[in-house]
């Protein structure tokens, strides 16, 4: 059984991995812990707070993901920062009614800010807290609704390889071209660790076995039975229309903060259309082309993606 299998396992202690991966000098363990926020109905949104200051930067992942995406570029930046795990992801508490579209995680993200930063002080001296908001995927169309329905909780946004448009029934794309959004559509429990990991090792052919492994660990829990689950709530059946983003358009076009769209140059889930849509109703529009990357850029080409960052949130 691989090591990462252990019942005694840190999720804090891979990073030295991720690091050196990444060619990344640590002078130190990284100053990193779990948090939880309570965000109504008895449920708490879990997330890792990335050192002792208040965060300039807030991520959020994609769908069947987890704040430990986020491992490598928090890394690299090196800035106080919280990665969330969005509602019925990662440690997160799951919702009764199983939705996690980006209206109602953008309300439970919305309630882990107002806590985590003291906006009532910021917002009364006439300021706006100084968050730059990183959101991939299904983060990315959170973010998107966040930006424009609490544009005080948000100076600038980024927005990663995701636009409203991602789910227009009339696309196709193969297992290949959807990568390891295809395990969503897998099975939900498997009879090792082993398997779990080499069924996404297979859906990520371009990234590190090692990679791929500490990522499906931190993904994942041991069930009773010694069989592996994923940690995230998107199987079986969910409520209609949770997945039907294009009725965000119209809160793109309601942001009022400067947005960067991130692409990845290999990345098959935004088009040149919807980049044109997206210019068309916000002309201040940034857009970034990363070249060697796929849906999951953050994961593909980490540091690419934290020089982008680091330019425009400043």
């Amino acid at each position: 059984m691989s090591a990462l299998a252990s019942d005694d396992y840190d999720e804090f202690g891979l990073l030295g991995d991720n690091a050196a991966e990444a060619g990344l000098k640590l002078s130190g363990p990284p100053l990193v812990a779990r948090r939880s926020y309570e965000v109504g109905d008895g449920r708490s949104v879990s997330a890792l707070a990335w050192g002792d200051q208040s965060p300039e930067l807030v991520f959020l992942h994609g769908g069947g993901q987890n704040a430990h995406t986020w491992d490598t570029v928090a890394l690299a930046l090196g800035r106080p920062l919280i990665a969330v795990d969005l509602p019925g992801h990662g440690h997160s508490d799951r919702r009764p009614d199983r939705d996690y579209g980006p209206w109602r995680n953008a309300e439970a993200v919305a309630s882990v800010l107002d806590q985590v930063v003291p906006y009532k002080a910021v917002r009364a001296q006439g300021g706006t807290p100084a968050l730059t908001l990183i959101g991939m995927s299904l983060g990315g169309v959170t973010a998107i609704r966040l930006a424009a329905s609490r544009p005080d909780l948000v100076r600038r946004a980024v927005i990663v390889d995701v636009t409203p448009q991602v789910n227009d029934p009339s696309r196709t794309m193969t297992r290949a071209e959807r990568g390891a959004v295809a395990l969503v559509s897998g099975p939900p429990v498997y009879e090792s660790f082993e398997a779990m990991a080499a069924a996404a090792v297979a859906a990520s052919p371009n990234r590190p076995r090692s990679a791929v492994e500490r990522g499906v660990r931190h993904n994942a829990r041991r069930l009773p039975d010694g069989s592996w689950a994923w940690r995230y709530d998107l199987f079986g059946e969910r409520p209609p229309g949770m997945t039907e983003f294009t009725p965000l358009w119209e809160d793109v076009s309601a942001i009022t903060v400067p947005v960067m769209l991130v692409v990845g140059g290999d990345s098959k889930f935004v088009t040149e259309a919807d980049v044109a849509e997206f210019r068309r109703r916000l002309s201040a529009l940034r857009v970034e082309v990363v070249p060697g990357a796929g849906h999951a850029i953050q994961s593909d080409q980490p540091l690419a993606l934290t020089r982008l960052i680091e330019d425009f949130a400043g």
